[in-house]
């Protein structure tokens, strides 16, 4: 999809009307680019044009001679049919003209470019700073749990020494009897021995904080490439394990996309029929809106809906609420999100053998349930923390899903 709209150089306004403004920020940059490098090529073409082979001759000045045989002068003005040096002037102002405006447009292009990767360099600090951040934070946590294992090295030690010398006392008192001084000590022991085990789970706990951490660094990075692989495993083997029946209907849908192939798909849709149709051929053999474990449709999934309608379905739920429609705008489908004042709609490409968002740097995904399930515990933009908590059930009069199944 973004191969095609930096082919063509233009984009739909009602597909720029899904996008958000870090998407819209991305696509212009990307046209931009685009825009610059066929600039440069053609204007390095223009200045090294191919010159022909020189025919070898000599060199020679031959002076033009008139009809009295003397070399052939002209005064400009003079002649009938010459132009007004007035006119020759205007003319070499206008090109004077055209010239300086080329060079201060060449000039603004430049600067707009600058302001562009100057933006985009900060973008780029920032998300370094963030990280830097990350793990100063984990540094300082490092320090602080050894610093506590020595303090509770050296408590452990002076207990040690305490005890020591409470035996060797008893020893040598084994013959007088408890006194209220000695019930005083014990309580002391108690309370310090209670404060202590305090400090052991406090340690116990900032462990296991910083061990979470690590494990959520480590999960963000391999979670997605994990779930791909089982999501590929389990589709195999369902598709394996399927009835007679649904092997008959997947061939008539095989078949009939094969023979639609021979015309080229369009870039958009254009009709509602072109759009359950595509969905049948490409979409409902590879599961799409249904739960993973089960022939069940996902409660999220919603079918051919409008944006009017998913605003007016998630405008009645918590904040955190979600649901994934079929767009109308390309080829893929529509995740909507409400959020604590607004609502977000993220395009979803499905032209190529895996489902991601249009227009951010995500994770491609197997399954419209593994992408899903992957924003349930990771969010979808740093901006915005969207984490996908609540699916959004469809109401009880469009449950046909738009005629997408049948």
């Amino acid at each position: 999809m973004l191969k095609q709209i930096l082919q063509d150089m233009y984009i739909e306004p009602e597909l720029l009307a899904e996008l958000n403004e870090p998407q819209k920020q991305i696509l212009f940059f990307k046209i931009r680019e685009e825009q610059v490098r066929r600039w440069r090529e053609r204007e390095s073409q223009e200045q090294s044009p191919a010159r022909p082979p020189r025919k070898k001759e000599s060199r020679g000045i031959g002076w033009l001679q008139g009809s009295d045989g003397d070399v052939w002068v002209w005064v400009m003005g003079e002649v009938a049919g010459d132009r007004p040096f007035g006119n020759i002037m205007n003319g070499l102002m206008e090109k004077r003209a055209r010239r300086r405006a080329h060079e201060d447009a060449q000039e603004i292009s430049r600067v707009q470019q600058e302001e562009m990767e100057k933006r985009f360099r900060d973008t780029l600090a920032k998300q370094k700073a963030c990280l830097l951040a990350g793990r100063w934070r984990s540094e300082v946590v490092d320090k602080e749990m050894k610093k506590q294992a020595g303090e509770e090295k050296r408590v452990l030690e002076a207990q040690g020494n305490c005890e020591e010398d409470e035996q060797r006392e008893s020893k040598d008192d084994t013959c007088t009897t408890d006194t209220p001084e000695d019930r005083q000590h014990e309580t002391e022991d108690t309370e310090w021995q209670e404060q202590l085990r305090r400090s052991k789970a406090a340690d116990e706990e900032m462990k296991s904080k910083a061990l979470r951490a690590r494990e959520d660094c480590k999960r963000h990075s391999l979670r997605a490439l994990e779930t791909s692989l089982i999501a590929l495993r389990f589709h195999t083997s369902f598709m394996n394990g399927e009835s007679q029946s649904r092997r008959r209907s997947t061939a008539l849908d095989v078949n009939v996309t094969d023979s639609s192939s021979v015309c080229p798909r369009p870039d958009r849709p254009a009709t509602r029929e072109s759009i359950i149709h595509w969905f049948r051929a490409e979409q409902q053999p590879k599961r799409a809106g249904y739960e993973r474990n089960s022939n069940s449709i996902a409660p999220w999934f919603h079918g051919i809906i409008s944006r009017q309608e998913a605003e007016c379905l998630l405008a009645e739920q918590p904040e955190g609420s979600f649901l994934l429609r079929v767009s109308e705008c390309i080829w893929g489908f529509t995740l909507s999100y409400r959020t604590a004042h607004a609502f977000k709609h993220f395009l979803v490409d499905a032209s190529a053998d895996y489902y991601s968002f249009i227009g951010l740097d995500q994770i491609q995904h197997a399954t419209l349930d593994d992408l899903v399930s992957f924003h349930r515990e990771e969010v979808i933009t740093t901006s915005g923390m969207e984490l996908l908590q609540h699916a959004c059930p469809p109401r009880s009069t469009s449950t046909h899903y738009g005629g997408l199944f049948e």
